[in-house]
């Protein structure tokens, strides 16, 4: 049986979601130990026992281990049959981080799937559910007949109760992945247009935090000399919150915005109690700016979610602005299963 050491680089729960992700898709048995052994409080926590849940659903994998608090645990996936996928985090859980288990192995099998979740839709620690929309899945539409996030309502620290579906057609599968288009992102090009999304629970709308978020995100933007279309919206939520997602869109002359590899790079930032709502704009907007004077394509945290579908497509390239850990992390677990697989030259990232 595969073996694979939690602790590895940063030893954080990156190395377990990727892990369920590869050995569901290749049904391959794995046993992880050291588990979070990085963590001032290691093993597993709830929102790895809801990802274990969800795929359990999704191919009735048998599981040793899932424990809160284990350090240890066996997986053993059976075949992928199931269509649809509910899950109840219960807690502001990260929708978008149990998602890195579930996409790769839904959107590189036979059947179309439907994926239910609630809990935490922006919480600290992951990327927020704006940025997978706008960011991630852009990358991951050439490998389906249809990729489609809804988003019914948002959830918050501490109480969660947001809730996704996420719809998806494949089009490849481990037979044909071969005829599959590469992911070539390495020229940044030029910067067309800025957009985002400054989102707040409709508790802080009397005070306008959404346009405070928004407005001073555009003050530190404006710099750019580019179209600026930032929207704001309130929901109704269990908990007060808000945030701010931002993306810069690119384009090579030759091919205008691109369908197959768009160019969007991504920043986010969260308010929190005593935050100055300004502060949270401008957090997001400085990200931005970073990104895009690195004349990278692709932004840090892009580059780690892209990862396993590299391993998965020989000949693919990317160019990030910086290697972190969690993309070290990924390049670590995929390279468990299938072997060495990426060569990694300054901030390129190629598959081989």
């Amino acid at each position: 049986m595969l073996q694979i050491d939690g602790s590895y680089n940063e030893g954080g729960g990156q190395i377990l979601r990727t892990a369920l992700a590869y050995s569901t898709l290749f049904q391959k048995p794995f046993e992880i130990i050291n588990i979070r052994k990085g963590r001032p409080k290691p093993g597993l926590k709830n929102q790895h026992l809801y990802c274990i849940k969800a795929l359990q659903q999704l191919c009735n994998a048998k599981v040793g281990g899932d424990e809160l608090g284990s350090e240890k645990l066996r997986y053993f996936p059976n075949k992928i049959s199931s269509t649809k996928i509910k899950v109840d985090i219960e807690t502001a859980g990260s929708i978008t981080l149990l998602l890195q288990s579930l996409l790769l192995p839904c959107l590189f099998s036979q059947k179309a799937k439907k994926i239910e979740i609630v809990g935490g839709t922006d919480v600290k620690y992951s990327p927020q559910i704006d940025y997978l929309k706008e960011i991630i899945l852009p990358q991951l539409n050439k490998y389906a007949e249809k990729i489609e996030l809804k988003l019914e309502k948002r959830g918050y620290y501490p109480k969660g109760g947001g809730k996704i579906i996420l719809t998806i057609r494949p089009k490849y599968n481990l037979e044909n992945l071969e005829d599959s288009p590469k992911i070539d992102l390495t020229e940044q090009g030029g910067l067309i247009q800025i957009k985002g999304i400054s989102h707040a629970s409709h508790d802080l709308q009397e005070i306008e935090v959404a346009e405070r978020q928004l407005k001073s995100a555009k003050i530190n933007l404006s710099q750019l000399k580019v179209p600026i279309t930032i929207d704001a919206q309130y929901s109704d939520t269990l908990s007060t919150g808000s945030g701010i997602t931002l993306w810069a869109v690119f384009s090579k002359e030759e091919e205008e915005l691109g369908y197959l590899n768009p160019i969007k790079i991504g920043s986010d930032a969260l308010g929190e109690k005593g935050k100055p709502s300004g502060d949270v704009g401008k957090e997001a907007a400085q990200k931005l700016i970073d990104e895009i004077n690195s004349k990278a394509p692709v932004d840090q945290h892009l580059a780690d979610n892209l990862i396993p579908f590299m391993g998965l497509i020989p000949g693919s390239e990317i160019k990030t602005s910086k290697i972190t850990n969690h993309t070290l992390t990924n390049i670590y677990v995929v390279e468990q299963f299938l072997g060495k697989k990426f060569k990694v030259e300054g901030n390129t990232i190629k598959s081989i």
